[in-house]
């Protein structure tokens, strides 16, 4: 599988994302991966999207829920470890957790305290940017560890929620901007 770095391979990406008005509450409008996912093709295409601008990662950090699916096949394609960032509650053992803010409401997540290691590079994979609340969160998680983000890597970037400002330290890489 190649980069898409064509029009064509983006359009195949784009066409694989539906739209689903009013999820998962009024005014907001979801963008549903799951017929990439089912298409093996455009699945391949996006992991290798994703997994391309980096090297030398030690961990990828994948956000829950869709991110869990990206990011598990981003860490075998850079032969790294993966590591959830799960909402509150979801982790059996120590964990260290961080509010932060959604386009919808709060939310916590939380990462195992032994799940990085001081400057290990550090990838985090999610399917989507909004407003940056969830990968900012993820991104303090990983620093407070000793981590490095060396990267943020997104399939979906809205643009029109300006959530890159709040990832402004950050190398953000999208495969697809709306």
């Amino acid at each position: 599988m190649t980069q898409p770095t064509t029009s064509d391979e983006l359009e195949m990406l784009k066409r694989h994302i539906r739209d689903v008005p009013d999820f998962p509450q009024p005014g907001v409008l979801f963008r549903d991966i799951t017929p990439m996912l089912a298409d093996p093709e455009s699945f391949a295409l996006a992991v290798e999207a994703l997994a391309r601008p980096y090297s030398d990662i030690d961990k990828v950090v994948a956000i829950e829920s869709r991110g869990f699916i990206l990011g598990a096949p981003v860490a075998l394609a850079l032969h790294a470890g993966l590591v959830p960032v799960r909402k509150v509650g979801r982790l059996p053992a120590d964990t260290l957790r961080e509010d932060y803010s959604l386009e919808y409401g709060v939310n916590v997540v939380e990462i195992h305290r032994d799940a990085i290691t001081p400057d290990e590079r550090v990838l985090i994979v999610d399917d989507v940017l909004a407003t940056g609340g969830t990968v900012r969160a993820a991104a303090n998680l990983v620093q407070r560890l000793g981590g490095t983000v060396v990267g943020v890597s997104l399939l979906v970037e809205l643009s029109f929620l300006g959530g890159r400002t709040r990832l402004q330290d950050l190398d953000v890489h999208t495969v697809l901007v709306y």
